[in-house]
């Protein structure tokens, strides 16, 4: 039977599992549109792509598969390209699919048209224009497996639009074959050896393709061996910040106690992640390209492995594959490291801790501590990027695995859309994203999609009246000398109301709690503007501080 090639797309989605994409509508894939109306895959329509795409990594993100956005050619596919270069950097599956120009015109710099190949190569493990339409189950399986292999990441597929109109005969799609990378028997016993040998272990995880049994996994190894557990940048839903062998994050803004401990560690596994500029505090941690610690390194990607650090010991595994093993490792007689590791989650619990005083009416640690005393551990929180991030890093307390949506590569403006993706995905579950008022304009109007599907999350808006991450850093370098960092904001409770949302002002900390509860209760998407004060730029530092810095 010929389908279209539209009808193929749709397919092959369906046969591969796919539930849900995003999307903003370009003529140009008209085709897949008319298909997805007799599908029942739930269509979300945005109003931005940058937002589409990073609610597409968001789903990739909570679910492990591919999240799967449609664009538009030219404006559409550059709007796009701010996800894409986020699922890049933070090893997230991911597949978008380009209408592009039709075929007989390319090369012409037709109408919006963009040599895809060339522009995203950057962006994206593969890139691929599908001339073809009876190749449509080919490429679409082959991008699922390209996306979640190895080092998981985007996939771009261009879609010229009369090809997809093209009916022809086709093979039926059939769903993608996950590859798993297995640690072997003798890299398990050097493993074991390295671990008896050791008199100041620590592992650190990151990177993507846990489970929630891997998760539970790694648990398990900490306490049979006594091993102190730290959390990579933004990865933090990797481990329960109240077990006692939890270390804390290792990322911007580190405790300076877990600084000395990572640097005095004679044995450093490092697990899932790639310790990144980030997570290395400007690749400070570990020497580079000789560690002086003994590395072990674990990561489903071979090119990673020993790309930027040189490891003892190098395992291609996955953190799902490679936890699974763990259960052929022997319990060790001693732990001689046992008490560091019980000081290093003291000195954690210390540094989490709300600090006493903030300047101004509104104080963030105490909007922190009713926050953690009022929510569930299940609850999803998504941020963007900015120094008010660091109230929920540093004294949130992540117990659950999946409870975590954050950009490392410090993207603006990807908490509104991280939230409507995981409310969708997760509508029993609260959802709380945090954002500056920088960084919630930047994709703020993605707040009318959350009220078009009827997702009540919460937005968190921390009003400073500036680029308050840029300020810090002008004022510590060019002090007293504001230039292209003042901001002047809309009135963000009305702007929810005007929406359809529910919205609330807060301009004291005992404004919060109630606020909070009013937006709960509403059963509608909210905005909560925190009016804070530009002084409290840090939990621990004034503005006025840092500049002082400067100058002496």
């Amino acid at each position: 039977m010929k389908r279209t090639g539209g009808q193929l797309i749709v397919e092959a989605l369906k046969a591969n599992g796919v539930q849900r994409i995003s999307c903003v509508p370009g003529e140009s894939f008209l085709a897949v549109l008319d298909a997805l109306h007799d599908s029942d895959i739930k269509v979300l329509v945005c109003r931005q792509e940058g937002g589409a795409t990073m609610m597409a990594d968001t789903w990739g993100r909570l679910t492990g598969e591919p999240g799967i956005c449609m664009v538009t050619r030219g404006p559409g596919a550059t709007n796009a390209s701010a996800g894409l270069h986020i699922a890049r950097q933070d090893s997230i599956p991911m597949i978008l699919f380009i209408g592009q120009v039709q075929r007989d015109a390319r090369e012409r710099e037709a109408f919006q048209e963009v040599e895809f190949r060339r522009a995203f190569t950057e962006f994206a493990k593969w890139v691929g224009e599908i001339d073809d339409a009876a190749r449509i189950p080919e490429f679409v399986t082959r991008a699922f497996a390209v996306a979640t292999s190895g080092r998981p990441g985007p996939v771009v597929l261009t879609l010229p639009e009369d090809m997809l109109r093209d009916e022809v005969e086709a093979p039926e799609a059939l769903p993608y074959v996950p590859v798993a990378a297995h640690p072997g028997r003798n890299q398990l016993a050097e493993l074991q050896k390295r671990l008896a040998a050791a008199e100041r272990p620590m592992v650190i995880l990151g990177g993507t393709r846990w489970t929630e049994e891997a998760v539970a996994g790694i648990r398990e190894l900490a306490e049979r061996f006594k091993l102190p557990i730290g959390c990579s940048f933004r990865r933090q839903m990797l481990f329960d910040h109240l077990h006692p062998n939890y270390a804390g994050d290792v990322g911007i803004g580190i405790n300076p106690a877990l600084t000395k401990e990572v640097k005095e560690a004679d044995l450093l596994i490092l697990l899932g992640g790639r310790l990144s500029e980030m997570p290395s505090s400007g690749y400070t941690l570990v020497d580079i390209p000789y560690p002086r610690q003994q590395l072990v390194h674990i990561h489903p990607d071979p090119s990673e492995l020993g790309r930027v650090y040189r490891p003892d010991l190098a395992i291609c595994a996955s953190p799902a594959d490679f936890v699974a093993a763990l259960a052929d490792l022997d319990t060790p007689a001693e732990t001689p490291w046992a008490e560091r590791t019980e000081r290093m989650h003291a000195a954690y619990l210390a540094w989490s801790k709300t600090p006493e005083r903030s300047p101004g009416a509104v104080h963030m640690g105490r909007i922190m501590d009713w926050i953690e005393a009022n929510t569930a551990d299940d609850t999803i929180f998504t941020n963007g990027a900015g120094n008010y991030a660091t109230w929920l890093h540093r004294f949130h307390r992540f117990r659950r695995f999946n409870t975590q949506s954050a950009p490392t590569s410090g993207s603006m403006g990807y908490g509104l859309p991280a939230a409507v993706a995981a409310k969708q995905l997760f509508p029993e579950r609260e959802v709380i994203c945090f954002a500056g008022d920088g960084c919630f304009m930047m994709h703020g109007q993605e707040f009318a999609t959350a009220v078009q599907y009827g997702l009540p999350l919460i937005a968190l808006v921390i009003n400073n009246g500036m680029y308050g991450t840029i300020r810090m850093h002008q004022e510590r370098e060019y002090p007293g000398r504001v230039s292209a960092t003042a901001l002047d904001n809309p009135d963000f409770a009305a702007l929810a109301r005007a929406y359809g949302g529910h919205g609330e002002t807060v301009k004291t900390t005992q404004e919060f709690g109630p606020a909070f509860e009013r937006a709960r209760a509403s059963g509608k998407p909210a905005i909560i503007e925190i009016a804070l004060d530009p002084e409290a730029i840090t939990p621990s530092r004034t503005l006025t501080e840092i500049a002082q810095t400067k100058s002496r």
